[in-house]
């Protein structure tokens, strides 16, 4: 299956619900991969043609780059923020997610407004996001047992 014949979707965010657990926290309760903020979100999925069901799923949000890097541009005060993006194990690999990565950076920077995006980055996942633009900044954390890092593109 080709990644230009992924359509992208809005979703709700009850819609994302299922594969960000399947894939992000498989281990641990639905209610954890449950966002406050989810209600205030942005929430896309990326389709099979003829499916009903999406193979990756990512959410949005505007919210300010905590502890902002010295180099980063007084533009990039009005910050996205994606959150659960998950595609499914049998779909990675495959320029899905790196589909539904840039239909985010597209929507933030032209329907949002903003000048920057960042997230809270899996570190084994770090490598994959630097191969789309996005750098890493802050400190290394931990949410569970899982190593993070944040990561940040200029739009």
């Amino acid at each position: 299956m080709s990644a230009d014949k992924i359509d992208i979707k809005r979703v709700t965010a009850e819609e994302t619900v299922p594969l960000r657990h399947s894939v992000l926290w498989p281990d641990h309760p639905v209610s954890h991969v449950l966002l406050p903020e989810d209600a205030s979100g942005l929430h896309y999925g990326a389709f099979l043609p003829g499916s009903p069901v999406a193979v990756a799923v990512i959410s949005v949000f505007i919210d300010p780059l905590p502890a902002a890097p010295a180099n980063a541009s007084s533009q990039s005060q009005h910050a996205a923020r994606f959150r659960k993006f998950a595609c499914a194990l049998e779909h990675q690999g495959k320029g899905v997610g790196t589909r539904l990565l840039t239909h985010v950076f597209e929507v933030a920077a032209s329907e949002l407004g903003c000048g920057v995006v960042w997230c809270d980055a899996r570190t084994s996942a770090a490598g994959w996001y630097e191969r789309r633009g996005m750098r890493r900044f802050g400190e290394v954390f931990f949410k569970g047992d899982i190593e993070y890092t944040r990561m940040m593109r200029t739009l």
